[in-house]
């Protein structure tokens, strides 16, 4: 009987019946079957409506917090279960290292989107963009920017080389923006993606058709994709072209693509040197991890003149001591094959257009390895010199597999030149511990790369390296690469969203964002707001403080006290002659300092700490003889789901007594979400608190 590999859609798992077309996945290095995919019969409309209807429904009640929450339980879950799919990775030629990029990495993606959109992100449902801009004079129109949700779905379309990874990394930012997913994984590697995806929905953590896969082709995809839907491609840029044309123009199409990457060796780095070492090293991980079946491999090598040899030679040095090419199941091996047989023969394919435009083997050779099975997709390391840095094989040949070529420059601003003829990476690497040749390379070459690494002796054991995109910084690229942006921290959440002017008067902004602003209602009525728990404190509760008098004395024993000594505090005739100043006056940091004073509520209550002070601004002088007073205002309220206690920015104005603004900024505490008086009956409630809607508080 025909094994299918099923698919997971409309929350249920799938597989056709039967389908004699269907494409059979192989074992890279035995050639023995794993699976068949076909989706014939597969209802792709119904995916697509249940992703709108379901998903949508169910991320839509959740906070940015609470899917963050989501995301690290879904982490904790594959890493219980890592060597599962560590197994089946090496059926795809992935040795353990190998698998560390891939498995580890795409947990690690899970891991730090939680961990930064619970940092980062509020704990509502709108993200705002930028400052408040003010539209009136009297403060009653305001504007400002605010990224939504999408109301579609987010289909990904992923390539074979990286089929947790590169998923993982798509979906985790589509998840924290509300947008369920559609996952279609490139053929030969889909058993793993469905691994993976199967762990997570035997959690029972995954919101209602937040994630669905398709395990096959996807005929008519394209037609069913309208405005607020997403595509985000990854594989080779002939075919993101393709699918670019059949996409609406309402629908995002993002693509990362094949680059031919580059790595240069600074002039100032020698045989010898640390840096040198570095860079070879760096160079054979390439060459070797993935089989070189990496988006962000190196495939030019650019070296000053004259180097190609002694790279060379140190590159062989490497490889023969560690290098093993075989099975990855095998004991000591340490490169597998490429993907399958088909993918070797394409890769050789590209490797004689390169012999043909110039290229000689100075290491390895396109001769099948020794030692290894027949029915294996194997291949050996390949660097291969060109004389001519400009010969256009060099900068648009990519032969994905574990290929190189090594091209020579003459000075730092040719080597440059050779990185751009690439049409656009997504990273280029430099081994220099020379600022001056860093600083001229960045300033020529940085608009073609997504990512440059400056790799020395500094920082070479640190280095995640130049293969290693991380989930806190992009992963794209310019022209070539695809110009999409697959990662970079909280900024590929909005990716996913939508950025929206919105205007209208303080109180109406107030409510849309869940953070105060300025001219909107407050209440000082009633308890101090220090006395009020997360569960009773709402955004608008204020405080408004007496006056208190400056006085010269008071100035002077600051500055004696903290030293500042400052002569504008210290020193009359200085200080007016000075155009800020109408002579003497108090020290910021006292007016501040006397503002937590006459604002704070001293006994213990739900306020456990102050832990921060942002947005400071200095706007008035404050003479001897002024008198000042202080209103906060809550302004932002954001529970942690983990703690016990969540955080509360507060709006801090300190006044004069003409009224005008001496200072502004945020106040930062951390509040108890629940408290009860020392001495007070311990109330049902402040045991175990009532559940809130999602984003009550927010």
């Amino acid at each position: 009987m025909m094994t299918f590999l099923p698919s997971y859609v409309n929350g249920a798992w799938w597989a056709p019946e039967s389908d004699p077309d269907a494409v059979i996945v192989r074992d890279a290095s035995t050639g023995e079957e794993i699976t068949r995919v076909s989706t014939k019969g597969l209802d792709l409309a119904g995916a697509v409506a249940y992703a709108r209807r379901e998903g949508q429904k169910s991320l839509g009640t959740l906070t940015f917090h609470q899917r963050a929450m989501v995301l690290k339980n879904l982490a904790i879950a594959l890493n219980d279960r890592r060597e599962e799919l560590y197994a089946l990775s090496e059926r795809s030629g992935s040795t353990r290292r190998d698998s560390l990029s891939d498995i580890d990495g795409g947990i690690g993606v899970l891991f730090t989107y939680s961990s930064k959109a619970r940092r980062e992100l509020p704990a509502g449902k709108v993200v705002l963009d930028g400052p408040i801009e003010p539209l009136s004079k009297d403060g009653s129109f305001l504007g400002r920017h605010v990224y939504t949700r999408l109301p579609g779905v987010a289909v990904q379309i992923n390539a074979f080389n990286f089929p947790m990874w590169g998923a993982l990394e798509k979906f985790a930012p589509a998840f924290l923006a509300g947008l369920p997913t559609i996952v279609k994984p490139a053929t030969p590697t889909a058993y793993i993606a469905e691994a993976w995806v199967r762990m997570i929905v035997e959690t029972g953590l995954l919101p209602e058709g937040s994630l669905q896969l398709v395990s096959g082709s996807v005929p008519g995809l394209f037609d069913l994709l309208d405005l607020g839907d997403t595509v985000g491609f990854t594989g080779s840029a002939s075919t993101a072209e393709r699918l670019r044309a059949q996409a609406k123009p309402g629908v995002r199409f993002t693509s990362e693509t094949d680059s031919i990457n580059a790595s240069i060796l600074g002039p100032d780095a020698g045989p010898g040197t640390p840096e040198f070492d570095a860079y070879t090293k760096q160079l054979l991980v390439e060459l070797t991890t993935k089989a070189g079946q990496k988006c962000t491999a190196i495939r030019r090598a650019i070296v000053p003149s004259g180097m190609t040899d002694a790279v060379a030679e140190a590159l062989r040095a490497k490889i023969a001591e560690r290098v093993v090419v075989g099975d990855p199941r095998a004991e000591g091996v340490t490169m597998g094959p490429v993907v399958s047989v088909e993918q070797r023969d394409e890769v050789l394919r590209q490797v004689r257009r390169l012999t043909d435009a110039g290229g000689r083997f100075v290491v390895g050779s396109a001769e099948a390895p020794d030692g290894v099975p027949a029915e294996g997709a194997f291949l050996q390391p390949m660097l291969l010199s060109f004389a001519d840095a400009a010969t256009p094989a060099v900068n648009d040949i990519e032969a994905f597999g574990p290929v190189a070529s090594i091209v020579e420059y003459a000075d730092v601003a040719e080597a440059a030149a050779i990185v751009a003829r690439g049409g656009g990476s997504l990273v280029t690497s430099v081994a220099t511990h020379d600022p001056d040749v860093a600083t001229e390379l960045l300033t020529r070459m940085g608009a073609m790369n997504g990512r440059v690494l400056f790799l020395d002796r500094d920082d070479a054991r640190t280095s995640t390296g130049h293969g290693a995109p991380v989930p806190h910084l992009v992963h794209g690229g310019p022209g070539r690469a695809g110009g999409g942006e697959e990662l970079g921290g909280i900024r590929s959440v909005l990716h996913y969203m939508q950025r929206t002017a919105i205007q209208g008067s303080p109180r109406m902004l107030t409510a849309l964002t869940g953070v105060w602003h300025p001219g909107a209602d407050t209440d000082s009525v009633g308890a101090h707001p220090f006395r009020k728990p997360l569960s009773d404190l709402r955004i608008g509760d204020a405080v408004e403080s007496a006056e208190r008098e400056v006085t010269l004395d008071d100035i002077e024993v600051f500055a004696t006290f903290t030293g500042d000594t400052f002569y504008a505090h210290m020193d009359e005739e200085s200080a007016a002659a000075n155009p800020f100043f109408p002579g003497r006056v108090a020290h910021g940091y006292l007016l501040v300092s006397w503002a937590a004073g006459l604002f704070v509520d001293p006994a213990p209550g739900p306020v456990l700490a102050n832990s921060g002070l942002e947005n400071l601004r200095f706007m008035t002088p404050v003479s001897p003889g002024d008198r000042i007073r202080v209103a906060l205002t809550a302004k932002q309220i954001t529970p942690r789901e983990t703690d016990e206690y969540g955080e509360v920015r507060w709006d801090a104005v300190i006044r004069n007594q003409d009224d005008e603004i001496v200072a502004q900024y945020d106040v930062l505490t951390l509040v108890a979400k629940t408290w009860t008086p020392a001495g007070a009956p311990v109330a049902e409630s402040a045991v175990e608190p009532a559940a809130q809607p999602a984003g009550a508080l927010a």
